[in-house]
């Protein structure tokens, strides 16, 4: 299948994305994220290997859309929790390093 990331076309398959990921290592997933075989690695991680390009080259986004393209399952990032509204005496125990009461 015929892709475009960074501007450049790629002919990738789902078969050829495999071997060249097989036997690198997953490096810590914080983001989005693609499963390819058994592992499961940073999105901008498949990218830099299989376009052999640096990642400030291309989005997320770009790798994603091509991934979901050929097949493999991608996990997008959650967007991030908004934190819970302490009461003043939860904060004040937490400044102090104390138990924060329920």
């Amino acid at each position: 299948m015929r892709c475009v990331i960074a501007r450049f076309p790629f002919d990738l398959s789902k078969s050829g994305v495999e071997a060249t990921m097989k036997g690198v290592k997953p490096q810590p997933v914080e983001g989005e994220s693609v499963l390819i075989g058994r592992r499961r690695y940073p999105v901008m991680q498949v990218g830099e290997v299989i376009t052999r390009q640096d990642r400030r080259d291309f989005s997320a986004r770009e790798v994603i859309r091509a991934m979901t393209a050929l097949g493999f399952a991608c996990r997008i990032a959650p967007e991030a929790m908004p934190a819970r509204a302490l009461t003043p005496l939860q904060a004040a125990s937490e400044l102090l390093g104390a138990p924060a009461p329920a």
